[in-house]
């Protein structure tokens, strides 16, 4: 059975006694996709580094996945191909799990660190499987809706401030319209004396 009481599931303010005040995580998760390279270009452009959570199937090895290591960020697991775990036998999903983070260790040659669950959905099997994997899971506070917004990707930038607090995980999309409005989000979220970290590796 999995130890509930002494778990450790990155979420919401959780360790940040030693981080800046007013710090957010950044996150970007469904990658590597096709918009990775513009994303990259505006964290540069600000300065923030930020956590990817990329699926198996879409590591091609012509994504510029050591650009992500090389400008600082952290890549994360995410699953094989987007099922909810919750779904799956502790077996299926000791395979999905260790299967996700062995091609990302082989592609990047680093440990993978962190793993975010699709849609957010774990249960105790997926808990147990990370822990004897040595991976935390690593959920969120603020979601962008980022999916949903492919015609009005405003309302990204207006979800995220409107919610975003002292210690708040960031989830959002490796998607056109997160390109669209990310300049803007990080100019207002620093505006507002936001900054960025990351957690431990």
């Amino acid at each position: 059975m999995y130890d509930w009481e002494n778990k450790e599931i990155w979420t919401n303010k959780r360790d940040w006694n030693n981080l800046s005040s007013k710090s957010l995580i950044l996150t970007f998760d469904d990658g590597p996709s096709s918009v990775l390279v513009p994303i990259l270009d505006i964290l540069n452009k600000h300065e923030v580094k930020a956590m990817f959570f990329w699926q198996s199937r879409l590591l091609h090895k012509h994504r510029p996945w050591k650009r992500v290591l090389d400008d600082g960020h952290i890549i994360g697991g995410h699953s094989l191909r987007h099922r909810d775990l919750t779904k799956l036998s502790q077996e299926e999903q000791r395979n999905d799990i260790t299967s996700n983070k062995r091609h990302i260790e082989q592609l990047t040659g680093q440990q993978m660190k962190y793993f975010r669950p699709p849609y957010g959905q774990f249960n105790e099997d997926t808990l147990e499987v990370l822990k004897k994997l040595d991976v935390t899971p690593f959920l969120w506070e603020v979601a962008g809706l980022d999916w949903e917004h492919k015609e009005s990707p405003d309302h990204i930038v207006h979800n995220i401030l409107n919610y975003a607090e002292n210690g708040s995980v960031i989830l959002l999309h490796e998607l056109k319209q997160t390109v669209t409005i990310l300049d803007e989000l990080i100019t207002d979220l620093k505006a507002e004396g936001y900054s960025f970290e990351l957690p431990p590796l």
